[in-house]
């Protein structure tokens, strides 16, 4: 897996510091980071019914809510320190959508927008669900859950965003990927 977190440059200045986010400049290339996590995980969710999971929340930079998959940061409070990155996509996929996954696989690493962000995200194929609870985010997060058949589902995001809603382009990806896990049961 590919190690979040700090890959300091020859030039890197920190420009400025909030609680979660840091400005850098690395030789003339200005970009944020997050401070003081293990790194960023992605859960494709697949329910014993072939149903993709999809999550719906407030997304202050955009204006209004975004579609997306369940997803959310390891290590990033005491509590979890040290966890690993499988042990965080479950415990993220349970807050968030209310369902435990028995079974959680690495799929693949990738970088989110590499642009303005040094940070990857570690996408997990969730499998073997159980419904605990309603799911909807933890604090502040106000989650709607979305159940889609997986063999609708790019159909849906794009029907999503026909009218209007803003779908995350991960969303889109956790589709293919997906796919070839089912391809492959």
């Amino acid at each position: 897996m590919v190690q979040p977190g700090p890959r300091p440059g020859r030039g890197d200045l920190t420009l400025t510091e909030t609680p979660f986010l840091h400005l850098i400049d690395r030789d003339g290339w200005y970009f944020v980071r997050r401070p003081g996590i293990a790194g960023t995980v992605m859960m494709v969710a697949l329910t014993d019914q072939n149903d993709l999971l999809f999550v719906q929340q407030q997304r202050p930079p955009l204006g209004h809510a975004c579609i997306e998959l369940p997803a959310g940061l390891a290590g990033d409070k005491a509590e979890y320190a040290g966890e690993p990155l499988a042990a965080a996509a479950r415990r993220e996929l349970l807050e968030e959508t209310g369902y435990h996954a028995e079974a959680v696989t690495h799929l693949c690493d990738a970088a989110t927008s590499p642009g303005i962000t040094d940070e990857t995200v570690s996408f997990f194929l969730c499998t073997g669900l159980t419904k605990r609870h309603a799911g909807g985010g933890v604090e502040r997060e106000k989650i709607t859950v979305h159940e889609v058949p997986l063999d609708t589902a790019f159909d849906w995001l794009l029907a999503q965003q026909a009218q209007g809603h803003a779908v995350a382009s991960k969303a889109f990806a956790g589709v293919l990927f997906a796919l070839r896990a089912d391809a492959a049961r």
